[in-house]
């Protein structure tokens, strides 16, 4: 193998360059992505970066002289518009054919839009946020269009900086579906304390140029205007190409899709086996661990090891600090295994069926949830782990 392709230059697509040379792989190793800017950190956009705490600088997964070391074909400013499978070749939007001999697809994923956006804002990319943080001041109206964990945290961020906000939720109780409704009427409170206007089960209609209407009727004024609706994969150029695309790249559980073809990342979906399921995480922590794996798979075929892990995410809103493990969507049970609700302070775990399948913390030192990932990594029961709680600071050691 002398030729690996890498399309998506973000963290899973980085992740799998960086892993292909530290296993040995010394061939052409192209890296293919669709923003000009070099290789970047998405979480800080909706935090330090739309805050401006941070500078854009701050930004670069790794400084350019690292990038240099990894001696690849850096193909930045081109996005993948086709793929030859039995060619063994992508096209790029600047007609460039490039060929591989082993591909990773790491292309992540673009925003939601709706009908009439206009001048909506979205949060993505770098040029995203920067263009929404210079229209963040004292006094200016910001409508957020989903309470999600995006929307969420640029909401209390706006705040933060002066902005009155509007939040606009389709959802009985935000994130409820993620977290169950205790944890997400925690996390609403917060929001109206802090003075933003939440209103939950409207749905919208369209976005004008006064702001967002409802399906009601009721225009909602707004000076600037986010949806922050979810995602979609970025997997339109993989059409006709033979490879099988179900709400992302659909790959087994060694995150192959094809033979010599891996999906890593945001457009991933894979077959989890710790839990039995597919899924496809939006996450920063699983975009590397997921692009290690796929690269030292896609190296070794016949030593490879299946992509098994408890997926990790964290949230800043305010003066909380969210972390989680595990799978939580489409729980049976939330219950409370630490600290307290009302004081923002807590530990919850979730149960599928009669396993533990994750955790959640608000408030609380990462000690705290540390050995509940392990319990959610080696399959302990839902009885077992609530009965006899791990104890904070058990082992974290990745499985």
């Amino acid at each position: 193998m002398r030729r690996i392709l890498v399309v998506g230059a973000s963290a899973a697509g980085l992740a799998a360059a960086e892993t292909l040379r530290r296993e040995g792989y010394d061939g052409i190793l192209t890296l293919v992505g669709a923003e000009a800017h070099l290789p970047y950190d998405r979480p800080p956009l909706s935090k330090q970066i739309l805050s401006g705490e941070w500078s854009p600088e701050r930004l670069p997964l790794r400084a350019r002289a690292d990038l240099d070391a990894l001696d690849l074909d850096l193909r930045l400013g081109h996005a993948a518009t086709g793929l030859d499978l039995a060619g063994r070749a992508v096209l790029l939007a600047d007609g460039a054919r490039v060929s591989y001999d082993g591909l990773v697809v790491a292309t992540g994923v673009r925003p939601r839009r709706l009908p009439g956006e206009g001048d909506a804002h979205v949060l993505r990319t770098l040029d995203d946020a920067l263009a929404l943080r210079d229209r963040l001041v004292p006094g200016r109206r910001l409508v957020v269009v989903g309470a999600g964990f995006l929307g969420a945290e640029a909401a209390a961020v706006a705040r933060g900086l002066g902005a009155e906000v509007t939040l606009l939720e389709p959802a009985t109780v935000p994130l409820a579906h993620a977290v169950g409704e205790q944890v997400g009427r925690v996390l609403s409170g917060a929001h109206l304390e802090h003075g933003v206007d939440l209103r939950t089960g409207v749905g919208v209609a369209e976005v004008s140029d006064t702001g967002v209407r409802l399906t009601d009727g009721e225009l909602v004024a707004a000076d600037e205007v986010l949806v922050a609706i979810g995602s979609l994969p970025n997997t339109e150029w993989l059409e006709g190409s033979g490879l099988k695309v179900a709400d992302g790249l659909v790959c087994d559980e060694y995150s192959a899709a094809a033979p010599g073809v891996y999906g890593a990342g945001d457009v991933a979906r894979w077959h989890n086996p710790l839990f039995g399921r597919s899924m496809r995480i939006e996450h920063r922590t699983n975009a590397a661990e997921q692009g290690m794996a796929a690269a030292r798979n896609l190296l070794r075929p016949d030593a490879r090891k299946p992509f098994a892990p408890v997926p990790y995410f964290w949230s800043d809103q305010y003066d909380m600090k969210v972390q989680a493990f595990g799978h939580l969507r489409g729980h049976d049970e939330v219950a409370v295994v630490e600290g307290e609700l009302a004081a923002r302070r807590f530990v919850v775990a979730y149960r599928t069926g009669d396993r533990l399948v994750g955790a959640l913390a608000i408030g609380m030192p990462p000690k705290a949830i540390r050995g509940w990932r392990q319990a959610v990594a080696t399959g302990v029961s839902w009885h077992e782990a609530v009965d006899a709680p791990p104890p904070s600071g058990a082992s974290d050691r990745r499985t």
